[in-house]
């Protein structure tokens, strides 16, 4: 069908052989299977999608009718061949993708065809078997192109004469391929700003001078070493991506850039200047040995030295997690004024510092969970600390504690994760003369806090007012065991402004917990409790959300489809509950509820003489019996005691009957004799 686009009015009409799609100068015949192109298609055709079709040769006369075609693409076809000839009639091709073919069969014969193509901007060769061989030929006279990927194919070397033509050349994807080495590949590639080299094997990069390059993706290789050429020109880049590599130290960057993100994640970078056992290694130096062919050069770096004489002062986003870093340099931080997005998580870090005038004072998000923290350092005073910070995530480390008044100056801060610390809420607000002994985290009266996250700190018996002043949506205490204790007045001070609280695994039971002045809330976790009894003050609520799982609960009220909560929940979690099969009114009205989804439905069971059914199919036995169980007992007693009436009934008739006659004497002979008035 083919739609034109006017005047608001949609024509179709039909195309063959294939059953192609026009729309405007576009012919989809994507997945027609297809095994040539058709050859009457609209002549003023754009663009034409063969995609996912078994077209195994493109010949001299397959585009003859398409004078007008701009764009082609050809992936996942059988493609073996394109004839020389083929795009004769079609110079003025811009776009062309001929990715997940098998042009490896006859390259040489392809390559002639390409070199038809004197406008060409865009092409996509991967998913090929090609060689770097097989490439120079393929794009040697393609001096026009713009954009090429070569991903997914089998080069292994790169040398100065692969991309000898493409002066014009601006992206390069070569992802996936096998290449462990690289020469000079890139110098004449003048124009080149965006390359792609991740998913490799390259075991290192020095004398990196590509001073026109704005992205560099070299992640998922195995580089131990990044060095860049010592030299003062300027250099471009912008993006460094080294994630998912061996890096051993920092990497040497251009001294000058316009670097913004450097992404280091999941290396085994560490810093050396000074060891744990307090010796200095300052004035140390590494010495780098290059050979090249015959030729051997010895090259002499500080590497503490070289961090610092590199300009980061344009850095955004700094990416060192999942190494091995357990300090951080003095003054390391210090060259990077604008950074804004600082992730250290999961290394080894013992300590962290924080002052005022901190050159961090644009940081909105500092990552320092999962490492080894026992204490947060911070000089607070008058001035503001970190006063952009709107996320802090300082889960799983050994903190007992904040320096006071720490977020008393960050005047975004949003989210702060403390879980998995050993940490405790200070209560109520000291009285004047009273000391709090026990060391404990104070949020009071940090009215933009939003998110906290609390889970697993053990925390024990809150009470108080430990939210007083804060305007708390999201709250997770999960995994404290001994946190709740009575009822829930220490958290009256979040009633009107929680939408999402998590009490999962908290030993909540089926004590007396009032929730119904929490209206806001819109999400509940109170899964592997010990509730017995479902909480009454939760039918007023209007969640969206509920999760029950992991409880003691034989079933939920009946009219529960019924109530507020029935009428607004849109998911709800019931798993791993021992609910009783012959209790399960609530289940199927819950089940006529559209608009409520049961994520584990097929995971919720019952019991019934010890078994274990599903509800969604109970057998029929087993409903007779139940249907038996819960009759009304008023007719039950009825039924019973309906048998033993009518006997008793009939024994007295059958009595009174055989001594009718001697009853009947015995009135009358003391009634017989009339009486004196």
């Amino acid at each position: 069908l083919a739609v034109g686009w006017g005047s608001g009015a949609v024509t179709a009409w039909p195309t063959s052989p294939g059953g192609c799609e026009l729309v405007q100068s576009t012919a989809d015949c994507v997945g027609r299977w297809l095994s040539s192109v058709p050859g009457n298609l609209r002549g003023d055709t754009e663009e034409l999608l063969f995609d996912d079709n078994t077209i195994q040769v493109l010949g001299n006369a397959s585009l003859l009718s398409y004078h007008q075609l701009r764009r082609l693409s050809l992936t996942k076809n059988r493609l073996e061949l394109i004839e020389p000839g083929a795009f004769l009639s079609s110079q003025g091709l811009h776009v062309l993708s001929l990715a997940d073919n098998l042009l490896f069969t006859n390259y040489s014969l392809t390559a002639a065809a390409l070199s038809a193509l004197p406008a060409l901007r865009i092409l996509d060769l991967a998913g090929n078997r090609l060689t770097e061989d097989m490439v120079s030929v393929l794009v040697w006279n393609l001096s026009s192109l713009e954009s090429l990927s070569v991903a997914r194919n089998i080069i292994m070397r790169l040398d100065s004469s692969v991309f000898t033509n493409l002066t014009q050349l601006l992206e390069l994807n070569l992802e996936k391929n096998y290449i462990f080495e690289i020469d000079q590949a890139f110098e004449g590639l003048q124009r080149l700003q965006r390359l792609n080299v991740a998913y490799n094997y390259l075991p290192c990069v020095v004398e990196f001078g590509l001073t026109q390059l704005r992205v560099l993706n070299v992640s998922n290789n195995v580089i131990e070493w990044f060095l860049a050429l010592e030299s003062d020109d300027l250099f471009e880049l912008e993006v460094l991506d080294l994630s998912h590599n061996r890096l051993l130290f920092f990497p040497v960057l251009p001294r000058q850039s316009k670097l913004h993100s450097l992404l280091l994640k999941d290396n085994e970078m560490s810093f050396y200047q000074r060891l744990p056992n307090g010796t200095s290694l300052a004035d140390v130096t590494v010495q780098f040995l290059l050979i090249d062919g015959n030729s051997t050069n010895v090259t002499t770096v500080s590497l503490w030295d070289e961090i610092c004489h590199s300009n980061l002062s344009s850095l955004r986003i700094l990416d060192m997690s999942q190494n091995q870093v357990w300090y951080l340099p003095e003054g390391f931080l210090a060259q990077m004024p604008s950074l804004t997005h600082l992730k250290l998580n999961q290394n080894c870090l013992e300590m962290f510092h924080l002052s005022e005038g901190d050159p961090l004072a644009m940081l909105t998000e500092l990552d320092l969970s999962q490492n080894q923290l026992a204490e947060l350092g911070a000089e607070v005073g008058a001035g503001d600390v970190l006063p952009n910070l709107k996320l802090f995530n300082l889960s799983t480390n050994r903190l007992r504690v904040l320096p006071p008044g720490v977020f008393t100056y960050t005047r975004k801060i949003a989210t702060v994760d403390l879980s998995h610390n050993r940490v405790d809420l200070c209560p109520q607000p000291a009285i004047a003369g009273e000391v709090e002994s026990a060391p404990c985290v104070d949020i009071r009266g940090v009215e933009t806090l939003t998110h906290l996250s609390l889970a697993g700190c053990g925390l024990r018996g809150l009470g108080g007012h430990p939210f007083q002043g804060t305007s708390l949506m999201h709250l997770d205490l999960s995994d404290n065991h001994q946190a709740l204790s009575g009822d829930l007045e220490w958290l009256q001070d979040l009633a009107l402004t929680l939408q999402v609280l998590s009490l999962r695994n908290t030993s909540l039971s089926s004590t007396a917990v009032d929730f119904s002045a929490f209206n806001g809330l819109v999400r509940l976790d109170l899964s592997g409790n010990s509730l017995t009894v479902f909480p009454t003050s939760l039918g007023v609520l209007k969640l969206h959300s509920l999760d029950l799982r992991d409880n003691c609960l034989p079933a939920l009220p009946p009219d529960v489809a019924r109530t507020p909560l029935g009428k607004s929940l849109r998911e709800v979690y019931l798993s791993r509950n021992p609910y009783n099969c012959c209790t399960l009114g609530w289940w199927d009205a819950l089940q006529r509820v559209k608009a409520l989804h049961v994520p584990d439905g097929q995971e919720v069971t019952c019991s019934y003489a010890s078994r274990t059914l599903s509800p969604r199919a109970l057998p029929e036995p087993v409903l007779r019996s139940c249907r038996w169980q819960t009759a009304d007992l008023a007719l039950l007693y009825l039924v019973l005691a309906l048998p033993t009436c009518l006997t008793l009934l009939v024994a007295f008739a059958v009595v009174f009957l055989m001594l009718k006659q001697k009853l009947l004497k015995m009135v009358k002979s003391r009634c017989g004799v009339s009486s004196p008035y």
